[in-house]
């Protein structure tokens, strides 16, 4: 589909699912080469990452755990700037390789809040993976390890990220329409 409209906003196509697939394996196989012998736990940030984690993992070669934490900072088209953990982590972090996997960064609230909360724990180190990454919109420094494509700052939805709830199912990403 070139546009899908989604309650009350229309979007256009923006990257394919073999875009966004190719992105992946890219990011699988660094992933893979640096995390041998490091018994890794996977931390995937509902909702959104749940497409993301989910076609990673299937790819990523090593021994590893995987379990998700639900946080956000959006309502509507834009980030609250408020972040809610809803629910978190169970597992023991301490002297553990932790990957955090997101589906987007864009203001950098939500991964920041995640690294303090996830530093107490005391883990041996902390790494970054994002489906995407919004450059222009950071105002936070985060050093992410894994970012799989940059994008401008156009709201989008599908492939996970959504719009009020809707859009998480589409296999191909959009960008509102102006």
């Amino acid at each position: 589909m070139k546009t899908v409209k989604i309650k009350d906003k229309e979007f256009e196509l923006f990257l394919t699912q073999e875009t966004i697939e190719k992105a992946i394996d890219d990011v699988a196989a660094r992933l893979s080469n640096d995390l041998k012998d490091k018994d890794p736990l996977f931390i995937c940030v509902l909702n959104g990452s749940f497409m993301y984690a989910s076609e990673l993992m299937k790819r990523v070669s090593v021994p590893s755990e995987v379990s998700f934490v639900k946080m956000s900072s959006y309502k509507g088209t834009t980030s609250t700037g408020k972040i809610k953990e809803i629910y978190g982590l169970e597992e023991d972090i301490k002297g553990r390789t932790i990957v955090i996997v997101e589906d987007i960064v864009d203001t950098g609230y939500t991964m920041t809040l995640m690294l303090e909360q996830l530093i107490c724990d005391e883990p041996k180190e902390i790494l970054i993976t994002t489906l995407l990454l919004k450059p222009d919109a950071l105002q936070h420094e985060l050093k992410l390890d894994y970012v799989a494509l940059e994008i401008p700052s156009d709201f989008i939805v599908g492939y996970g990220l959504d719009y009020d709830g809707y859009g998480r199912n589409l296999p191909d990403i959009y960008k509102i329409k102006n």
